[in-house]
Parts: structure tokens; C-alpha cells; sequence
């Protein structure tokens, strides 16, 4: 059999471990092992082939998996759930104070309390929502 074939059986070997274990290394492994592979068909000897096949891995993982880790860390850009509704507007429909009340934010019913249990808001008020507690806005 072909060195070039070796190689891609290498290949298919390092993709395996990428598929199971979902470390993208693998893949970088396997796609150096490719490199290799196309050296040997194009006629590169032995040392071509591994220099190739280090050259390629080793730049991979330099160059790619700083990316990938940066791009997997960033939080989504899209707030959802709580994140969403931290720091709206709500409009108060029952007076608010420090025992509860009601207020309306983005179209829905909130029940809500004051941040200050000293304050309270009349129906109609502008109040910002500082945070959520349970299924109650606290808002001041």
C-alpha cells in the first residue's frame, strides 16, 4: 500500500476521537495528517511527510484553537429570560411599594415591589426594573 494511504488512515483514525470526545485538537491532528498525505502523493519523502504533517498540527493549534476558545468563552450577544428584562422600563398599573404591587413591562403583567421599601409609585409611573427576584420585579 501507498505512504499516502497510511496517512489518510491516520486521518480518519485522529477523526474519530474528534467525533466522540469533541476536542477539536483531533481535528487539527487529522488535518495535518491530510497535509501529509497529499506530500506523499505528490511524491515527498518521509521527512517531508512528518515535517509537513508537525508543521501543519503545531500551526493549527497555534493559530486556531486561541480563536475557538475566544469565540467559546464570549457570552451571547442576545439577552434572554431575566438578562432581558434587567434594566427595562415598566410602566406601574397598581401602586408599588415595599409589600408589592403590579407593573407592566414589554407588553406583560408583572407583579412588582419597590427597592425601596420607603418609596412607593403611583399607577402610571415610569419605574426602572433593577433586578428579578423569583416571579416579582423589583423595581425603583
Amino acid at each position: 500500500m501507498d505512504t499516502w494511504v497510511w496517512w489518510l488512515v491516520a486521518a480518519v483514525g485522529l477523526g474519530i476521537p474528534l467525533v466522540v470526545t469533541a476536542m477539536p485538537e483531533f481535528g487539527m491532528l487529522a488535518a495535518g495528517a491530510v497535509a501529509a498525505a497529499v506530500t506523499s502523493a505528490l511524491g515527498g519523502g518521509a521527512v517531508a511527510q512528518f515535517v509537513v504533517f508537525a508543521a501543519v498540527s503545531v500551526a493549527l493549534i497555534a493559530v486556531v484553537r486561541p480563536i475557538a476558545n475566544r469565540h467559546r468563552d464570549r457570552r451571547p450577544e442576545l439577552a434572554t429570560g431575566v438578562d432581558a428584562i434587567r434594566g427595562r422600563q415598566a410602566v406601574v398599573l397598581e401602586r408599588v411599594d415595599g409589600q408589592g404591587g403590579r407593573v407592566k413591562i414589554g407588553g406583560e403583567i408583572w407583579s412588582a415591589r419597590s427597592l425601596d421599601t420607603e418609596r412607593s409609585f403611583a399607577p402610571g409611573q415610569q419605574v426602572d426594573v433593577v433586578e428579578i427576584d423569583g416571579a416579582t420585579a423589583v423595581v425603583m
